[in-house]
């Protein structure tokens, strides 16, 4: 049975890996080649042998894996907003189905369906922006779980920022079944039609969210109440984003929100609690074992705090894991652990083939099955301590390779802070949460806080050391494979002989870096930031920044959301410059995140003197044409703007972009930030021939005011790079100058259709690579 289901989860994967998805009858025949196969293995199974019947069972668990994650994928896919109702107003009747979460601007929340004037996805996410008047807030002071709404949208197929390390978010919208996102037109004839409407899950969500509103209103100035609202109702949204950093560093992010610990922990204190009565109560012993009793009883206290959080995936997991040991207890059946986990790796990815597209479905099955492993046929330490000493090192070297590949970091202290916070969440903060959603004592929430206050004033503290995290590239697969044999091998019971080679099989993860262009050559990446514009330009070593994409909001902004990670991930600790072109929003608003987690040596712009960005680095100039330097044989030269741009009374903001061309192994890059017509006639009468260069990043993103025909043919680039956002409000690029660019260019890239552009400048010529083309998947544009 574990091959069979081992074999079925790698077909589900390997259909997550898909750029497109198979045609129907190459479903079709997967379907009926792994029935057909499976049941030549059971009509064996007295007759074969253990390789070859072991081979047809891998076999036709592989055939039904793809035929499964692709049948499920096909009518997913089908349920797609219809290109032609993008951007229309659509009036739609439906259910508020899941908590509506608030945002600076509005609320955001999860819609079900269930009328429409035109063809629309069955659940969507949609935003309800306040508006600047008032009277437009009273509408969403009733939007609540579970009413019922009769609306005016307008709305979008599934899209998002596509870069390499970047995160998938139309992944995480199609994991959901989320297949159009949009907003709420301020519109006199929204109206609820209904409070409430009676369903249990919508019954489940109306309560979580009155809930949350009495953990508000007994903590309101609390500093860790979203921590409390966490733990108790799965509302991850309502910490503090400046408190996750803290829980990275110290290695505790999975217990600050509902994981598989928690639902366990809870369904384990239950089993234990129904037992006890149970076995003291002479008449209900006798009509009902009392460990059948308790397992029923644990299994429903899971179940009941898995729903109580939202049954999200992590807490999914737990208790199908969970439903598997009750069934076998209530049977009264012995497991094999490794059986368990197969069984419940079978329920997950049959409910959810795409759960092996999020993180958290590695990390947890990589935990279990790394305690699983240092328990399988050994004797455990007689003392309690020595166990648990011996499942954090477990938990901590198994998890190694996989934190490393998904995140490129892991924490050193992680060991300590979890003997420290592990006990003290888990049998005091949650099960106060907990018992505090369900009594009416806010004094509970008070005593939780407190307690959560000590351990957070610990765990703050242990976030500041600086050997607290450890931060790497992202290593290449071949290392992460070598890594996971290091961990088995280093798990292995001691006394088992060469243990040490484990080491040696995981040096490769944390020494491999990598690759950088050679002397001489660069390599360019355009970074797909929505509307805006970032670039990151390195050399052999050297790393610099040109723009930094836009703010989106107070928290979040595309320096901490795409720039930084993306840097991270390919190991750049230190930026040679930045570069921020001039002050408009969509060129400079991450630039305080990025220079607030990766260092700059410089700071090159056109702001004014008294900007606070100019103050972040000490060695700041003015960006000024003439300008030039070289690193590693590439050559630097800002062309605009002149010194004298800078007396002009109140020029345009757009008027004094810095513009870079760049050079290395006998190619050229033009960066040209928002220059508009005024500024091309300027570039072009101080000398038309230094803006020769083979690719051209759009100025101003394509729009009318800009890419006049004389400065696209004085550039006479062969290949144009227009950085602009999905289906933006400002229209952009005009059909007049797009058609410039074809006219003129072989070819022409788009950030909001073919994600991050990277050109590699080399020896060999230059080479281009999309993040779509690279990484597509076939769930990408749907």
């Amino acid at each position: 049975m574990r091959i069979l289901i081992l074999a079925l989860a790698t077909g589900i994967w390997i259909v997550q890996l898909l750029p497109a998805l198979p045609a129907q009858e190459s479903v079709g025949a997967a379907t009926l080649a792994g029935t057909v196969v499976l049941l030549l293995a059971a009509v064996l199974r007295a007759r074969a042998g253990g390789v070859p019947r072991a081979a047809l069972l891998a076999l036709a668990g592989l055939c039904l894996g793809l035929a499964w994650a692709g049948l499920r994928a096909q009518e997913r896919l089908a349920d797609a907003l219809p290109e032609g109702n993008e951007g229309r107003d659509l009036r739609i009747v439906g259910v508020i189905a899941g908590l509506p979460q608030e945002f600076e601007r509005g609320l955001r929340f999860e819609f079900e369906v269930e009328a429409a004037e035109a063809r629309v996805p069955e659940r969507l996410s949609l935003a309800w922006y306040r508006g600047w008047r008032e009277e437009q807030w009273h509408a969403l002071r009733g939007v609540h779980a579970g009413s019922r709404w009769a609306l005016t949208v307008r709305l979008k197929r599934p899209h998002g920022n596509a870069n390499p390390h970047g995160f998938d978010y139309e992944a995480w919208l199609f994991e959901r079944n989320l297949r159009a996102t949009g907003y709420v037109r301020t519109r006199p004839d929204n109206r609820r039609i209904e409070t409430f409407v009676a369903r249990p899950g919508l019954a489940i969500e109306r309560m979580r969210e009155v809930v949350r509103e009495r953990f508000r209103q007994a903590l309101p100035e609390a500093e860790y109440a979203g921590v409390l609202i966490a733990l108790a109702l799965g509302d991850q949204r309502a910490i503090d984003p400046d408190l996750w950093q803290v829980f990275r560093r110290t290695g505790t992010t999975h217990l600050m929100s509902i994981s598989g610990l928690h639902v366990t922990m809870l369904g384990a204190l239950v089993y234990v609690l129904v037992g006890f009565v149970w076995r003291r109560v002479p008449c209900l012993a006798l009509a009902v074992p009392a460990q059948q009793a308790a397992a029923v009883g644990g299994w429903l206290g899971a179940a009941a705090y898995a729903l109580l959080s939202g049954f999200g995936v992590p807490a999914q997991r737990t208790l199908y894991m969970l439903s598997v040991v009750a069934a076998a207890l209530l049977m009264r059946r012995s497991l094999a652990a490794s059986r368990v986990l197969a069984l419940a790796l079978a329920l997950v990815l049959l409910i959810d083939p795409w759960a092996v597209t999020s993180a958290g479905f590695w990390l947890s099955f990589g935990a279990v099955s790394a305690l699983f492993f240092i328990g399988a046929g050994r004797i455990a330490p007689r003392h309690w301590l020595a166990q648990w000493g011996a499942a954090q090192w477990a938990v901590t070297v198994g998890l190694l390779p996989a934190l490393l590949a998904l995140f490129g970091q892991f924490s050193l202290i992680s060991p300590l802070a979890n003997a420290l916070a592990i006990p003290i969440v888990s049998f005091i903060v949650a099960p106060l949460a907990l018992a505090a959603a369900v009594l009416p004592f806010d004094v509970l929430l008070l005593v939780d806080h407190a307690v959560l206050s000590a351990l957070m004033a610990a765990l703050e503290w242990m976030a500041g050391l600086p050997i607290a995290m450890w931060q790497q590239a992202a290593p290449p697969p071949w290392a992460v494979a070598l890594g996971l044999a290091g961990c088995a091998v280093l798990l292995l019971p001691r006394g088992v002989p060469a243990r040490a080679t484990g080491i040696v099989l995981l040096l490769p993860l944390a020494t491999v870096s990598p690759p950088r262009p050679a002397e001489g050559e660069a390599a360019v990446t355009v970074l797909d930031v929505g509307h805006g514009l970032a670039v990151h330009v390195q050399t052999r070593s050297h790393d610099l920044v040109y723009d930094t994409g836009p703010a989106y909001s107070r928290d979040a902004n595309s320096g901490n959301r795409v720039i930084v990670p993306y840097l991270d991930a390919i190991g750049v600790r230190r930026l040679g410059a930045l570069i921020i072109s001039h002050r408009d929003n969509d060129h400079s608003g991450g630039a305080a995140a990025v220079l607030e987690s990766i260092p700059a040596d410089w700071f090159l712009s056109s702001l004014p003197a008294d900007d606070p960005l100019r103050a972040a680095t000490p060695r700041n100039f003015v960006c000024t044409a003439g300008s030039r330097w070289n690193w590693n044989g590439v050559a630097f030269e800002v062309l605009h703007p002149a010194a004298e741009d800078y007396g002009r009374p109140r020029p345009r903001t757009n008027a004094m972009s810095c513009v870079l061309r760049i050079e290395a192994a006998g190619a050229s890059v033009l960066l040209s930030a928002d220059i508009e017509a005024r500024s091309e006639t300027e570039l072009l009468a101080r000398g038309a021939q230094r803006l020769r260069a083979d690719v051209l990043v759009a100025p101003h993103h394509g729009s009318r005011s800009s890419s006049t025909a004389q400065f696209l043919d004085a550039v006479g680039a062969r290949t144009v790079v227009i950085p602009l956002g999905y289906r933006n409000r400002f229209h952009h690029p005009h059909p007049e100058v797009l058609r410039r660019y074809l006219d003129r260019a072989e070819r022409v890239l788009r950030t909001d259709r073919d994600g991050a552009v990277t050109l590699r400048l080399g020896a060999a010529g230059m080479r281009i690579e999309t993040a779509r083309g690279k990484h597509r998947r076939y769930w990408h544009g749907s």
